[in-house]
């Protein structure tokens, strides 16, 4: 405990960093006082409806990824979701498209085209997603609840229309705080967005549990440590997968250049056990709202009913195989083992026992294959930990904490940020988080 409060001491002593932690609280406030701002023309007492809509499904992790926003009817309701539907879609053109694949190697010049390209993607997301969402409002919550439409005579379009401008508005300056946050503040700004949105659900959803188990009766708190301490290993083993890496060691020769010696140094590529984050999650999930479309027709209702069904046998095993096969998927786009295998032999390097070319791309292409394979299971497992948490009697806001994108974004984003506020310290000569070792995020070696 001193250990601890001396390292928070420590991070107050450093200028920088207090200055960077404090910009970052302050725009998270503005983040999370926006959420809770209703479009306008809308009363915000008649919301009840969609914000029981925002808790299912695909939708659900809309509401999830907005901070709540998605089922307040708010102007940051699209949050940074068509930000993020962007990034992935740039990212998966780098892949298949020699032009985009050409920006990707032209350095900081390539990366600023592709921010550019980015936000006005986003942007024509957004005008999709705006009236999409306006439209759901609509079928969601009581036609008295649209007063611009009612009291002040507008007309449907012209209300759509105007809302969808305040929701681009909205998303943009959300996109913004982020960027600003990753510039002038600590952590990745988008990933922290994400993540406040999830904390914030956690306080409610954990005392929604301890008085579901107090009410309960009899041997309820013994049950609520039980999954206490359950939870607590849970979030042990998301830890372990986030930080898991397969490190394949890299020798580089030894140049002479004047009277300097460089290379001759032995480093590590480290290959993620799981690479692919949390995107096979959330592929997997937008997949499966398709059975959905069978309710409609009498003689598939039944199989709809089953797939649809959140608990159920065959819903959670089709999930757990869509979940490995997108891992697999998603590894192949995200890493490319020939532009690793071109990028060591332009720097003189080589792994020790593999031939440079052909056969480096085909060992890293096996190891990769190798340990995909435990990650996606492990993932799977984790995705569908909330559905088994459900079976045994865990609340369904709490259950969500269990696992799930909302458990591997919270452990990936809380690592990363620690991880640079562990630079600073090491950098002022402090000691770091951790007594042994360093503390490794997402991205660290």
């Amino acid at each position: 405990m001193k250990k601890l409060i001396e390292t928070i001491q420590n991070i107050f002593k450093i200028e920088e960093l207090r200055k960077r932690i404090v910009y970052t609280f302050l725009l998270i406030l503005v983040y999370r006082f926006g959420c809770f701002v209703v479009l306008p023309g809308i009363d915000a007492t008649l919301l009840a409806n969609l914000q029981g809509r925002a808790q299912e499904g695909l939708v659900g992790l809309l509401n999830m990824f907005s901070g709540g926003a998605f089922g307040n009817a708010s102007i940051f309701a699209l949050g940074v979701m068509p930000y993020i539907s962007a990034s992935i879609v740039i990212q998966l053109l780098g892949v298949f498209v020699p032009y985009f694949r050409k920006l990707q190697m032209e350095g900081e010049s390539g990366r600023k085209k592709m921010n550019q390209m980015t936000r006005w993607l986003t942007v024509a997301i957004i005008c999709i997603q705006g009236p999409a969402y306006m439209a759901a409002v609509h079928s969601q919550i009581p036609a008295a609840a649209f007063v611009a439409v009612n009291q002040l005579g507008w007309s449907n379009f012209m209300f759509n229309i105007v809302s969808t401008l305040i929701l681009m508005a909205g998303s943009m300056f959300v996109m913004w705080l982020g960027e600003r946050i990753t510039d002038r503040g600590i952590g990745n700004g988008i990933s922290l967005i994400i993540m406040i949105g999830i904390v914030a659900r956690l306080p409610y959803a954990l005392l929604s549990e301890i008085q579901g188990k107090l009410s309960a009766g009899s041997g309820g708190i013994i049950l609520l440590i039980v999954e206490l301490v359950i939870w607590f290993f849970v979030v042990v083993a998301a830890i372990a997968l986030v930080q898991a890496v397969r490190r394949v060691p890299v020798q580089y020769a030894k140049r002479v250049i004047g009277n300097r010696q460089y290379g001759g140094v032995r480093q590590y590529i480290p290959l993620k056990i799981n690479a692919a984050g949390v995107m096979p999650i959330i592929f997997a999930q937008a997949l499966m709202l398709f059975p959905i479309i069978f309710s409609r027709w009498d003689a598939t209702r039944g199989l709809a009913a089953t797939l649809g069904n959140y608990q159920g046998f065959w819903y959670n095993l089709i999930f757990f195989i869509l979940i490995v096969i997108f891992t697999y998927f998603y590894t192949a786009v995200t890493v490319n083992p020939t532009m690793m295998a071109d990028s060591m032999k332009r720097d003189g390097g080589f792994i020790p026992g593999v031939k440079p070319g052909k056969k480096t791309v085909e060992y890293l292409d096996a190891i990769m294959s190798r340990v995909t394979l435990p990650g996606s299971i492990f993932l799977g497992i984790i995705a569908i930990l909330p559905a088994i948490a459900m079976i045994f009697g865990v609340t369904n806001a709490f259950a969500s904490f269990y696992g799930g994108t909302s458990l591997l974004i919270l452990v990936g984003v809380v690592l990363d940020t620690l991880q640079q506020v562990e630079s600073y310290l090491l950098m002022r000569h402090y000691d770091g988080l951790m007594k042994t070792g360093r503390l490794s995020g997402r991205s660290g070696m």
